[in-house]
């Protein structure tokens, strides 16, 4: 079963491309399933097909500024 939030039938066919291929290896023993969603939805991400989200700053630690 394909990924939370997959709809296309192109990110489906993609899923079960990986999971075949990484099954035909033998890799990933026990978390192939997990390992092709995780490729499928980094694919997802790069052309834009998930929610944005508000990016995380870089600086971390809250808004603490350092005295004058």
């Amino acid at each position: 079963m394909p990924p939370r939030g997959v709809k296309s039938r192109k990110r489906k066919r993609q899923y079960e491309k990986v999971l075949r291929s990484i099954k035909g290896k033998g890799k990933y023993k026990g978390r192939q399933k997990e390992v092709a969603a995780r490729i499928v939805n980094k694919t997802r991400r790069k052309k834009g097909e998930t929610k944005s989200r508000r990016r995380r700053s870089s600086s971390r630690g809250g808004s603490h500024r350092k005295a004058a």
